[in-house]
């Protein structure tokens, strides 16, 4: 086992959780709007839903692995490929946050968890994305690959889980930040092209 490939699993992981995007934008909306509780509520949700898509990712990609060794450098390239394209949707994306929401659209904390849970599992980019950075770090000669990837995906899922737990509890404080520095979204826009493209050189070079 490779520890130091889970730690930089993990500090990656972290880094892609602090990146302003639907999900994290998405948990801030319902904390600032509606309260803390009802912004885990939606972490909750969002974060069950990575389950499905790890499951999916696990069995499907080491069977491809387990028939041809050669699918795997495959997917690194196209692991490092979907990242530099991640980064250049980003470079197109207008600098603003939007944070704005409507409190006539409320809800109790079990339809949030449901909407969080929705929106993850229907969204097939957490598949592509899952499949696009999952393998480069598989850690162990011994373990399976469907158990490496399943242990990937619950680290992804606490680590998301505590940043975005975060991002509700400071709520207030963020929401403010992101309001009184207007070149804020500049350079957060920035801190995402090089982190996916840090992410894509690691993935190809590991």
């Amino acid at each position: 086992m490779d520890i130091h490939i889970l730690l930089s699993f993990i500090g990656a992981t972290a880094l892609l959780a602090m990146m302003p995007g639907p999900d994290n934008i998405f948990v801030l909306i319902q904390s600032i709007t509606n309260g803390v509780k009802y912004g885990l509520a939606t972490v909750f949700g969002l974060i069950s839903g990575c389950l499905v898509h790890t499951s999916l990712v696990a069995f499907g990609v080491s069977a491809l692995i387990k028939e041809n060794e050669q699918v795997f450098l495959g997917l690194k390239f196209f692991g490092a490929a979907y990242l530099i394209y991640l980064a250049y949707k980003v470079v197109q994306s207008p600098v603003e946050l939007s944070i704005t929401a409507d409190k006539k659209l409320k809800k109790n904390t079990v339809q949030l968890f449901k909407q969080g849970f929705i929106m993850n599992v229907l969204n097939p980019k957490v598949s592509i994305f899952f499949l696009a950075f999952f393998p480069a770090f598989l850690f162990s000669d011994t373990l399976s690959n469907v158990s490496q990837f399943f242990i990937l995906g619950f680290i992804f899922m606490g680590v998301s889980l505590l940043i975005f737990s975060i991002i509700a509890l400071l709520s207030g404080a963020i929401s403010k930040s992101i309001l009184k520095h207007s070149k804020i979204g500049y350079f957060l826009k920035w801190l995402q092209i090089v982190v996916f493209v840090g992410i894509a050189f690691f993935i190809l070079f590991s």
